[in-house]
């Protein structure tokens, strides 16, 4: 039988009536609104679904401040996270938030209004004993206090919301399910004990060990319950880890598992976040939940040392069990034997035994690089959708931005490259001069000011970027005259075009570039008919962070390109 939620109700708020739904909608209309961040659409949307219950709305100060000194809520029940609504001293004042007050909360995606929230309270948190007490430091080595810092308002509104509708998505439909409809999917199913299983990784042969043998031992089923909301930073994108979820689950004897995603935006905070999890889970109905070693710890802090101990969070859940009515399954750590072809937990190893095991840094330089992943590792299916997301370097896109002024020969150089890129073959090559493409992307002309320059070098970053994320060879070659345009070129690359950027300095002379000018802009310049000119009255910021300086008058065309092409073969790239 399905496990009771949490405080006794699953509060599903999500109104069932149609006409509620549309007196709502019509009221959102002449509210002013509240636009949720991505933590606060995964949070509202298990407040309104029952994952959060007994909660029905953010916290108010009597509530969030129970729970962050006592793991209570003000009646009384067991919750260990502050689940909170932030706002700015400006969005106050301009949504006119007071108690009684009603807002609309839309999602930024779309700007459907998902609920109404009536104004409770208003308060403004002391941030680092929240940090302090919850997370157990205020350490900016904390993805939460990074996260906290950069984004976090400085007032929390607390208040019960209406749940109008939840949010709309369009990627793994079928495998979205709310506590509602997987509590049905249990009893459908007859599964009387089900074993939950938390992860934000990829799931390898030792995962699915471990689960069956959880699954096994309880004569229960297993619940594949991945969170699909926000993670660590660097984990694993949700598409690629759905896909592996998905060709890992035929792997399962028939019948013994499901998977189901959970929109939950992680705190890592260790040992509360794994109360939270079992809590989460109850309300899904789970009877048993796997808490791993070091769950849902985010890694070394600022002295680097692990923010918690291996088992903090298993004793912590222990210490809650008869409140939680979920049975807590120690994770146990398996290693694989390669003598009999099996895994078996490592405390049940006779000393000396040989074994063996593939560590995640392994595991990425091995995709990085192309190795082999073993069977005995992973499947064959699983390690196909890794190597499709994350494929070896010689596989993956690149850009080479060529910097320097007018005529300094990288229009000339970047065409001479993108030849010999096409000449080699492996990758479509993509072309972007700064002449050539100035009018389409950035519609600027002879009258541009500066900051309309660096504008459409962040453009052709975008462009640049983009191509890169899809596996091409971009050469991209504006004049690009500022620190500022150029840092923002190769961030954009870096953190959205799959990181491999190269900065070449094409650093010709000016008075060489201006006297083999043919095309007399120079000149022009120099007689006040064209503004903003680099080199004449704009200044040429020449970069200290190229990785490649060259230079017309001293090296030939070909030496640069195969200069360059030498660059990228040390990265493995071609």
């Amino acid at each position: 039988m399905a496990n009771a939620p949490h405080g006794g109700q699953l509060k599903d708020l999500y109104a069932r009536d149609l006409a509620v739904r549309e007196q709502l909608i019509e009221e959102a209309r002449g509210l002013k609104d509240i636009v949720l961040t991505e933590r606060h659409l995964c949070d509202l949307e298990l407040i309104c679904n029952g994952g959060f219950s007994p909660l029905e709305g953010f916290m108010n100060e009597a509530d969030y401040t129970s729970v962050r000194d006592t793991l209570r809520l003000k009646d009384g029940n067991l919750f260990s996270m502050p689940i909170t609504l932030d706002v700015s001293q400006e969005q106050i004042k301009e949504l006119g938030l007071e108690k009684g007050a009603r807002v609309a909360l839309r999602d930024p995606r779309d700007d459907a209004c998902l609920a109404i929230l009536t104004v409770e309270d208003l308060y403004k948190p002391d941030f680092k004993l929240e940090n302090e007490k919850v997370l157990g430091a205020d350490d900016p080595a904390h993805p939460a206090v990074s996260y906290q810092r950069k984004y976090i308002k400085e007032y929390y509104v607390g208040g019960k919301v209406q749940a109008v509708q939840p949010p709309q998505y369009f990627d793994y439909v079928d495998l979205r399910y709310t506590p509602t409809e997987l509590r049905n999917f249990f009893k459908k199913m007859a599964w009387r004990k089900v074993v939950a299983f938390q992860t934000r990784n990829p799931m390898h042969r030792a995962h699915r060990e471990l689960t069956v043998r959880a699954a096994r031992q309880r004569q229960a089923n297993v619940l594949i319950h991945p969170v699909v909301g926000l993670t660590k930073p660097g984990d694993v994108d949700h598409y690629t880890r759905v896909r592996a979820y998905q060709a890992l689950m035929p792997k399962y004897p028939n019948g013994m598992a499901h998977l189901a995603l959970l929109p939950l935006a992680m705190r890592m905070a260790g040992p509360r976040e794994a109360v939270w999890h079992a809590i989460i889970r109850k309300n899904y109905g789970a009877t048993h939940f796997i808490v791993g070693r070091d769950h849902a710890g985010p890694g070394k802090n600022s002295a680097g040392q692990d923010f918690y101990g291996p088992y903090d969070a298993q004793e912590l859940v222990s210490q809650f069990k008869d409140e939680l009515h979920i049975e807590m399954v120690p994770f146990q750590m398996v290693t694989y034997l390669p003598e009999s072809d099996e895994y078996q937990p490592i405390d049940e190893v006779p000393k000396g035994t040989p074994t063996a095991n593939i560590s995640g840094t392994e595991l990425r330089r091995r995709l990085i690089t192309g190795g082999p992943i073993p069977d005995w590792f992973s499947y064959e299916a699983v390690v196909k959708v890794l190597r499709e997301s994350y494929p070896p370097r010689n596989k993956q896109g690149f850009t080479v931005l060529l910097t320097g002024l007018h005529n300094s020969g990288k229009d000339t150089i970047a065409r001479a490259l993108s030849v010999t890129m096409q000449q080699q073959g492996g990758r479509s090559v993509s072309l972007l001069l700064g002449e050539a493409v100035r009018q389409e992307l950035g519609a600027i002309g002879d009258d541009a000011t500066a900051e309309d320059k660096d504008a459409n070098v962040q453009r052709i970053g975008f462009v640049a970027a983009e191509l890169s994320r899809a596996g091409a060879a971009v050469v991209a070659a504006p004049t690009a005259p500022s620190a500022k345009s150029r840092k923002a070129f190769k961030d954009l690359v870096k953190s959205t075009g799959g990181g491999n950027f190269f900065m070449v300095h094409v650093a010709t002379p000016l008075d060489h570039c201006e006297k083999t000018d043919r095309s007399g802009r120079y000149k022009r310049a120099r007689n006040g008919e064209l503004k903003g000119f680099a080199g004449v009255d704009l200044p040429y910021e020449a970069p200290e962070d190229a990785d490649l300086v060259v230079d017309l008058t001293k090296d030939t065309v070909p030496e640069i390109v195969h200069a360059i092409v030498l660059m990228l073969e040390t990265q493995s790239l071609v």
